[in-house]
Order: C-alpha cells, then sequence, then structure tokens
C-alpha cells in the first residue's frame, strides 16, 4: 500500500485526457492518483513512468501514481476529476458515490451525452451524487498531448459551487494552463457535446474535397445549431461565444489532432464506418453523440440540419454526397431568427 502526505486528487480514467489532465494536476505540486480500469496498462505506467498507449514519450512526474483499484483510488481523495468516454460515465459515478464521503467534490473532463436517455452529464451526475454535492465539468479548446506537452491552453470550469470552480481552477492553473470559471454547466456541457458532431461534418467535407469557404460556412452554421440548442436547454448564449463553445468548436473542426474529424475524413474519403473507426483506433465520441444530439434536438423541436444530416450519415446509411446534396437544398431563410 503507498501512503501520500496530503490528501490526492483522483483522476479516473487513464486515457490520453485524464493522463494530460493529471500530468498537469502533479505538475502543480498536487499528488494525484490516476486510475485506470487495465491492470496492466498501470503496470506499465508504473514501470515505464508514461502512458505508451496514448501519450508515448511524455514522462510521468514522480507525484503521480497509477493505480487500477477504483475503491482504492477514491477513498484517498477529496476532489475526484472523471475522465472517461461519455458511455461509462453513470457506471463509473454510480459505483464511486457509496465510497464516498458527502464532503468528496466530482468534477468531469467527460464530453457528449449519456447514450440512450440523450441526458447531459450534468444532469446524470446530480442524479447520481445528489443536488448537495459540488460538482463541476471541465470543458474547452484541448488536445491532450499538447496539454500534456504544456502547450499553452485555455479553458472553462463550471460548477454548481463557486468555492469548487475556483478552488479547481487553482490547482490546474500554471504559466502554460489557464482556467476561466462560470456558473453555466449546461452552456458547457452543450458545447462540449455538440461540437464533437459538429467536427465529424467539417471532417467529411473537407474528405469530399471542399474548400475553406465551406468550412468556415460549417462551423458558423454549427455554431448556430449548437447555440438553439442550448437556449431549448436553458444554458447562457454568451458561454457558447467563449472557450467551451466558439473555442472547442473551431479546433476539432480544423485540426487533424481530432478524432472526430479524422473519422469524418475518410468517411468523406470513401471509407466505411468500420474502416474508419479502426484506422482511428479510439473512442470516437461524436458518433454516439450524433445520435443522442439529434434526438434530443427532435424532442424539444430545435432545427439542426448540419447534426441531423451527420445522424443519418452515421446510423442510417445516408452517403455523404447525399448529406451534402439536402443541405445545399433546403429553403432560403434569413441568417438570424429572432
Amino acid at each position: 500500500m503507498f501512503s501520500l502526505p496530503r490528501a490526492p486528487i483522483a483522476v479516473v480514467g487513464a486515457g490520453s485526457w485524464g493522463t494530460a489532465l493529471a500530468i498537469q494536476l502533479a505538475l502543480r505540486g498536487k499528488p494525484v492518483i490516476l486510475w485506470g480500469h487495465s491492470a496492466r496498462q498501470i503496470r506499465l505506467m508504473r514501470e515505464k513512468r508514461e502512458n505508451s498507449r496514448y501519450l508515448a514519450g511524455v514522462h510521468l512526474p514522480p507525484n503521480l501514481h497509477p493505480e487500477s483499484d477504483l475503491a482504492r483510488t477514491v477513498s484517498h481523495t477529496d476532489d475526484i476529476l472523471i475522465a472517461v468516454p461519455s458511455h461509462a460515465f453513470r457506471e463509473i459515478i454510480s459505483t464511486m458515490v457509496p465510497l464516498l464521503p458527502p464532503s468528496t467534490r466530482i468534477a468531469w473532463a467527460t464530453k457528449g451525452l449519456e447514450p440512450g436517455s440523450h441526458k447531459l452529464l450534468c444532469e446524470v451526475a446530480q442524479e447520481v451524487a445528489g443536488n448537495q454535492r459540488p460538482i463541476a465539468v471541465i470543458s474547452g479548446p484541448t488536445f491532450a498531448r499538447e496539454v500534456a506537452k504544456g502547450l499553452p491552453t485555455a479553458v472553462t470550469i463550471a460548477a454548481n459551487d463557486t468555492l469548487f470552480a475556483s478552488e479547481l481552477a487553482n490547482h490546474l492553473h500554471s504559466g502554460q494552463f489557464r482556467p476561466y470559471t462560470s456558473t453555466d454547466m449546461i452552456g458547457v456541457s452543450v458545447g462540449g457535446a455538440v461540437k464533437n458532431v459538429l467536427a465529424i461534418a467539417a471532417g467529411i467535407a473537407d474528405g469530399l474535397g471542399f474548400g475553406a469557404n465551406t468550412r468556415a460556412a460549417l462551423i458558423t452554421r454549427g455554431l448556430a445549431e449548437m447555440m438553439r440548442l442550448n437556449k431549448a436547454l436553458g444554458g447562457q448564449q454568451e458561454t457558447l461565444m467563449g472557450l467551451a463553445g466558439l473555442g472547442d468548436l473551431v479546433l476539432t473542426c480544423t485540426d487533424d489532432q481530432s478524432r472526430n474529424r479524422r473519422f469524418g475524413l475518410y468517411l468523406g474519403q470513401g471509407k466505411n464506418l468500420e474502416q474508419a473507426r479502426t484506422a482511428i483506433d479510439q473512442v470516437i465520441e461524436g458518433v454516439q453523440t450524433a445520435r443522442e444530439v439529434y434526438t434530443l434536438a427532435r424532442q424539444r423541436g430545435v432545427e439542426m440540419p448540419i447534426t441531423e444530416q451527420v445522424y443519418r450519415v452515421l446510423h442510417q446509411g445516408q452517403t455523404p454526397g447525399k448529406a451534402v446534396e439536402s443541405l445545399l437544398a433546403r429553403e432560403q431563410k434569413k441568417e438570424i431568427d429572432h
């Protein structure tokens, strides 16, 4: 059994993003436990002092302890940061909560909606953890490798407790990593989910050989879709003009470090869904999120034509070319709806 001199922060999820955040926290001097479900992967991380699968060549600080026992991980901390895929979010948080005292605070850096229920992850967290526990979501334009390498990055932390947001921001803040705080968990959650769907659309457009004009139009009209859904769900519109909305959208739609964009590129270039998945070989959040956002938008009566076409390509067998034709054939309308 290991011992740490101060209560550590537990990072749950040893993929690229969880590892990058754990490194950032550790470099700030905080003891960190990083949990991963694969005992073999954790053993290799301890031996090599790097996450060879996801962040090869990036050294793990000495105060970062990889761990494969979830109960041991969360029982030694006051603050937990979850970084697992959205489909595993409810299971992980449901497993943890019975092990935690009421004072333990929970944050997550997962982006997406809950599969099947179409719920924002902040809704899931409140359902499972209760309304009294401090919770927070971290989002923004972030590629894990750039964070792990110490390249300048900014994020938004939205919480139901301003003290938690401030303290979490302080844990992460450094000369290369700047968190901003917010109380708009809905807006930050919507931005982090919908941008993955739009990144697939941008990748498809580029894969089909369309140019910069198309990409800029898609990002702009995609932002309009995101804002319509956010308004319907009760989020603050100005949130989506910041890091968690426009910032993350531009990042994932324009850079090939984005798995969702690369997935769309492969589809636009003629690969089928399975070939594109195999080529990426990591979770592509936008695939499942497209179904959830499309269904949620229909339930709320929100018009999201780009999202709809991505959904039809991914889940109804529509070809990328036909999806573009459907978008261009839509009737003329005003750009701004009042």
